[in-house]
């Protein structure tokens, strides 16, 4: 099974993008856009000049629980930029949900509580409400991470959007706003 169908396989269709799309982002943004893949790993990201965003992280079933997860973090924490990712909420049905909170509390991410943030699933034409994390090893306002994440929408999720799935995706300001006093939909 190659990288893309290891992904496809694992994550939900809502968070996916194309494979046309991600070949573009590794080959036309090269610079920024890194997939970093082991036999028991695949871990896609964007590295900007002040932070860095994961946009997947998978390790092999069989491989969790042996600390690679947690190497790939570190490789990522010494850049002393701060780290930003989606995740879904938990779900009880879903048990990985539960399993990856834990796993990003253990490494220290925060949830950035005020930041309502709908992904935008060009792959399936859908929309889901994702709660973003973020790892920072000096203090980082959640507004600048809100900013970030309107650079990842416009930058990553966004790119070349009309010509892989037909359509132009939502506005941004439409997916993604600050609420200062949002309540938190999930406790990490």
């Amino acid at each position: 099974m190659n990288w893309y169908e290891k992904l496809n396989t694992y994550f939900p269709t809502v968070e996916m993008k194309s494979k046309a799309q991600l070949d573009a982002l590794l080959s036309e943004k090269g610079d920024i856009y890194v997939k970093d893949e082991g036999p028991y790993h695949i871990l896609m990201y964007a590295e900007f000049d002040t932070f860095i965003f994961i946009d997947f992280l998978l390790v092999s079933g069989a491989s969790r629980g042996k600390g690679i997860g947690h190497q790939l973090m570190e490789r990522l924490k010494v850049k002393n930029k701060p780290i930003i990712l989606e995740v879904e909420p938990v779900n009880e049905v879903d048990q990985d949900t539960k399993r990856r909170l834990h796993f990003y509390k253990r490494e220290g991410f925060r949830h950035a509580v005020p930041i309502v943030y709908y992904f935008q699933a060009l792959v399936a034409n859908d929309e889901t409400q994702m709660e973003i994390l973020y790892w920072a090893k000096d203090d980082v306002s959640e507004k600048t991470i809100y900013e970030n994440m309107i650079k990842v929408y416009e930058q990553i999720h966004s790119y070349k959007a009309e010509t892989f799935y037909g359509y132009a995706p939502k506005p941004v300001n439409q997916i993604i706003r600050f609420e200062e006093e949002r309540q938190p939909r999930i406790h990490i």
